[in-house]
């Protein structure tokens, strides 16, 4: 799976952008809140992202931040909420927003985003409660540097979650390296 892209701006439609890779575009769709903080076209960037593998397409979601990303994840495990509709969540109202809302279970803020209903928005808070509000402030961490984008992307890969990573990364120094910060960040993870 693709878990990481960075290059050029390319384009900017939104929902969708597209990211010279290296000599190969790639289409990625993104929230409102991560278009919004893009840089302009011709400008490197890198997204962390979610691939969706169905019958008739491949598709890339892109984030920002690895909270954004955690949540999008969240809301996908939900029955009845694909990733246009977690997208479209993450549009209408930031990550913090979200956790207020599921925390406070306000169903009137959820309602309010396109897509969404009262009996989804009641059933988001409640499959969503204990998942995405108090935590959120640990897992919320954003990866600052390449090396921990990398360590993070290792420790998904070995099957821990995002919140796992990013607690393990927060404990990590911010200078550490690729190879030393993995087996750091499993040192913590295992204790």
């Amino acid at each position: 799976m693709i878990g990481r892209l960075s290059g050029i701006l390319l384009e900017k439609n939104p929902p969708e952008v597209v990211l010279d890779c290296h000599g190969v575009g790639y289409e990625v769709q993104v929230s409102m809140g991560t278009f919004y903080n893009l840089p302009s076209l011709g400008e490197p960037v890198a997204l962390l992202t979610h691939m969706v593998v169905r019958e008739d397409a491949q598709l890339l979601y892109g984030f920002a931040t690895a909270s954004e990303r955690g949540a999008f994840r969240e809301l996908i495990k939900i029955s009845g909420v694909g990733p246009r509709t977690a997208l479209a969540v993450l549009s209408g109202m930031s990550v913090s927003e979200l956790a207020q809302a599921v925390s406070r279970q306000e169903s009137g803020r959820l309602t309010k985003v396109p897509g969404i209903g009262k009996k989804t928005a009641e059933r988001l808070l409640l499959e969503l409660k204990g998942k995405l509000g108090a935590d959120l402030g640990a897992a919320g961490a954003t990866v600052v540097s390449d090396a921990q984008a990398d360590i993070q992307q290792a420790l998904l890969a070995l099957g821990y979650s995002d919140k796992e990573a990013a607690l393990a990364l927060k404990a990590l120094p911010q200078d550490v390296g690729v190879s030393e910060g993995i087996k750091l960040a499993l040192k913590a993870l295992a204790k």
